[in-house]
């Protein structure tokens, strides 16, 4: 069995050190915006003016950025660490059957409200010596991004609770809803001891979607240290054979699927 080599980064566990630095770096860039719009005019200070909102929304969209909080998008050692977004779900039990046939393990980011309904396919997950995540509490797709303060820590917060209940102990682990990260997140990584977690290669599979394209889209960019991004329970009714796809893809290129230190 495989096991990730820790001498590369002594850690992979990390969560946000100052979760509002991000204020001191606006203060400062407005500042600086208005001395030039004064200093030179309205032509320099109004793209200077675009240019420093630009740099505090576009990380929002970026699922690797480290401007809002750290994120882990690799790791060292020679596994590949499956991650499967959004259950537990109608699916999940057939896809704890394909991890098991291929000798794989993964870790379930799963949404609060969906396992607070299943709790017994969250305790089956871990019987098998699968991990868990935190990935929010009700998956608010369309507006995760845009949360303020306040619902963005009872959305981490409540799905930390929810698994908790369940699991005995909590998770370690997040994932944003979409891979978006506002700057309302790290304080409330902080607060519960979560770590981000990004993804180095995805297929898409979470929307509709034509399986041989996803498989395609995930196997190029399969490697030693990898991070890949899965999906159970979408409407296309796919996941669990491109899952079977992908597992069979990492057998031929012998890279054994493994759970970091932090959740093995």
């Amino acid at each position: 069995m495989a096991s990730w080599d820790m001498t590369a980064t002594g850690t992979l566990h990390r969560t946000p050190i100052h979760p509002w630095r991000w204020i001191g770096w606006l203060l400062l860039s407005q500042a600086l915006v208005a001395l030039a719009w004064w200093w030179l005019g309205w032509k320099a200070g109004l793209p200077l003016l675009l240019a420093s909102h630009a740099l505090f929304v576009v990380p929002v969209f970026l699922p690797n950025s480290r401007f809002y909080a750290p994120v882990l998008s690799r790791l060292p050692g020679p596994a590949v660490w499956l991650t499967i977004d959004d259950g537990p779900s109608d699916d999940t039990l057939a896809i704890l059957d394909l991890l098991d046939r291929y000798d794989a393990r993964a870790t379930f980011f799963m949404v609060g409200g969906r396992a607070a309904a299943r709790p017994d396919l969250v305790r089956e997950v871990l019987r098998r010596g699968h991990g868990l995540g935190n990935h929010s509490q009700s998956h608010p797709q369309a507006w995760f991004w845009r949360l303020g303060p306040r619902r963005m820590a009872d959305e981490i917060g409540h799905c930390q609770q929810a698994l908790s209940a369940i699991a005995g102990t909590p998770p370690r682990w997040y994932r944003s809803v979409v891979g978006m990260t506002n700057p309302f997140v790290a304080a409330a990584l902080r607060r519960h001891g979560l770590a981000r977690v990004g993804w180095s290669a995805r297929g898409f599979d979470g929307v509709d979607c034509q399986p041989d394209a996803v498989v395609a889209r995930i196997a190029r960019d399969l490697a030693p240290g990898a991070i890949v991004l899965l999906h159970e329970g979408a409407a296309h009714g796919h996941n669990p054979a491109i899952i079977e796809s992908v597992l069979r893809q990492l057998q031929a290129r012998g890279l054994p699927a493994r759970l970091p230190p932090e959740t093995a």
